[in-house]
């Protein structure tokens, strides 16, 4: 039985021009798709842009996302990153309340123990950066609230299809553009 509530982690090379972020959520928006997760960046092409999000749903849901995208002229191709053998991270930057002594040093070892760095000490909080899987952060920050978190930001789930794994299509679709 298909599960509902699948998360499916999609990757849209797209050209890298104005308004094209806000046409592609737009278009998701206005149909009923909820994008959970996005983040965007140029790629090694200073032309296109990648667009990585997570949508939540079936596979009927997933399909009816990639048909929409792949209508739109600024789609130069998207792939379902999930069905893939892939690596995925997100990063978080995190303000907690540490005031110096027993509590700070709890603090600075948990960072530790979760791989993360401290990168900015203030007199009564720091700031820590925290990269990897979803779950990976998301217990981080359940380890935190303890000792009150000031402010949180995260960039949202970037993935890529591991080497070997690469659909040959996309580097063709690359070269069309």
């Amino acid at each position: 039985m298909p599960n509902p509530n699948h998360r499916h982690v999609l990757s849209a090379l797209v050209q890298n021009v104005p308004g094209v972020l806000a046409h592609i959520s737009g278009m998701l928006a206005s149909r009923g798709y909820n994008i959970d997760s996005l983040a965007v960046g140029e790629t090694e092409d200073p032309h296109l842009s990648r667009m990585t999000f997570v949508v939540v749903g079936d596979d009927r849901v997933l399909e009816q996302v990639r048909k929409q995208l792949e209508k739109i002229v600024t789609v130069v191709r998207v792939l379902d990153v999930s069905s893939r053998d892939f690596v995925e991270r997100d990063l978080l930057l995190m303000k907690v309340k540490a005031p110096a002594g027993a509590t700070r040093s709890e603090i600075r070892e948990l960072v530790d123990i979760f791989r993360g760095k401290i990168v900015d000490v203030g007199p009564e909080e720091v700031m820590v950066e925290i990269s990897g899987r979803e779950n990976k952060v998301q217990a981080f920050i359940e380890r935190m609230r303890p000792y009150g978190i000031s402010e949180l930001v995260r960039t949202g789930r970037i993935a890529m299809i591991r080497s070997g794994n690469a659909c040959e299509d996309e580097t063709e679709a690359r070269a069309a553009s």
